[in-house]
């Protein structure tokens, strides 16, 4: 049996930026992912917004991870030369009652540690117009620090650098069993070949799969779920040059408008619970996109919406059902030594994936390398 010394399962943006991290902390690295190319699934299925970290539980992985992450990607972006630009997020209010939940929403940023030249301004509804002169609103919130990210090329350059730092990559392989012990043996399928392999580390960092492989190596796995998010886009040139959301409603952020980086406009995602790897972007839901566009942009032109694309998050729940953390478990969590699953990576972990990677590493016990903040 073939003996390496750390293996990445996944090759999505969190994987890959493992895979970096680890490679320049002084690790032999294999990166195992079942598709032919990298990010396939969840990463290259989003919004592709650098999120500021407004809204998560302050203290919270999310949190930490988002602030921390999304000042290193944009570092990262202008050192390697990735497309990104920092496009600004106008929060909007379409009522009184939504007016009064802005304080909140900044509070909590601030408490995040948006503040100074990242901090969240608030405009009234004339100001926001003149920003943005489609819009309906009856107040807002700026956010100076949001942006959006060539999601392709950033997973690109974080391969680049992982495989010059000496990691190898495995695509089209499938991890099918992972059996802890020293070392930890995984099996599966290798473009068709049946393989096992044996590992001294692992890191699992396979979205939407996490769950499932731990429970199957008989380690302990948080309650999850899948959620779909449908993705409908304009069909012409649209008026916003900043992102446009909602006042967030229950559990969601609502259909909002971001913008990719050659200037197309997009909305979404809706929410809908799914158990399979279903992709379709049904028509039919237009009619609710459009109805929740208009609260914010009357102007919106019958018909002017096309089905784009969809995804899928990992999500969590606590035992009480609420929406749960990133979770990260280490050896102390799995009871395997150099056995490393991340649970639950969703938004914002696109924005999060550099400082994920680095807490990843750490739970491994990887001595950290300068190089790996912003190089």
């Amino acid at each position: 049996m073939d003996q390496v010394d750390l293996v990445v399962i996944g090759a999505g943006v969190v994987g890959l930026a493992i895979a970096r991290a680890a490679a320049l902390r002084g690790a032999e690295v294999m990166v195992i992912e079942a598709h032919d190319m990298p990010g396939m699934e969840t990463s290259s299925r989003n919004s592709e917004v650098i999120h500021a970290g407004i809204y998560y539980t302050p203290g919270s992985l999310k949190a930490r991870l988002c602030v921390e992450g999304r000042r290193r990607l944009y570092a990262y972006c202008v050192a390697r030369d990735v497309a990104h630009r920092r496009t600004g997020k106008l929060i909007v209010a379409t009522s009184p009652e939504e007016d009064a939940r802005l304080d909140a929403i900044a509070a909590k940023a601030a408490a995040n540690g948006l503040t100074g030249g990242d901090a969240l301004v608030r405009l009234t509804g004339e100001q926001a117009r003149a920003l943005e002169p489609d819009l309906a609103c009856t107040s807002a919130l700026v956010s100076p620090s949001t942006g959006i990210v060539d999601s392709h090329a950033y997973m690109q350059a974080l391969q680049g650098d992982a495989e010059n730092a000496g990691a190898v990559m495995a695509f089209g392989t499938t991890v099918e069993a992972l059996r802890p012990g020293l070392p930890h043996v995984l099996s599966g399928h290798s473009q068709g070949e049946g393989f096992e392999l044996a590992a001294r580390r692992v890191i699992v960092a396979a979205g939407l799969h996490s769950a499932g492989l731990a429970r199957g190596a008989g380690l302990p796995a948080p309650a999850d779920y899948w959620l779909k998010g449908s993705y409908f886009v304009l069909d012409r040139r649209g008026p916003f040059r900043h992102l446009i959301y909602p006042v967030p409603v229950g559990g969601g952020l609502g259909v909002h408008v971001t913008l990719d980086m050659a200037g197309g406009t997009r909305f979404g995602p809706d929410t809908q619970p799914v158990e399979g790897l279903d992709y379709t972007v049904d028509p039919a839901r237009a009619p609710a996109f459009e109805a929740a566009i208009r609260r914010y942009w009357p102007g919106l032109p019958e018909g002017a919406l096309v089905p784009g694309y969809s995804g899928i998050r990992p999500k969590l729940r606590t035992p009480e059902g609420v929406e749960s953390d990133f979770t990260i478990h280490g050896p102390a969590q799995t009871g395997a030594e150099g056995l490393v699953v991340l649970h639950g990576i969703e938004s914002p972990g696109l924005t999060a994936s550099l400082a994920l990677a680095s807490a990843a590493c750490d739970a491994l016990g990887l001595p950290v390398s300068e190089d790996e903040t912003c190089a």
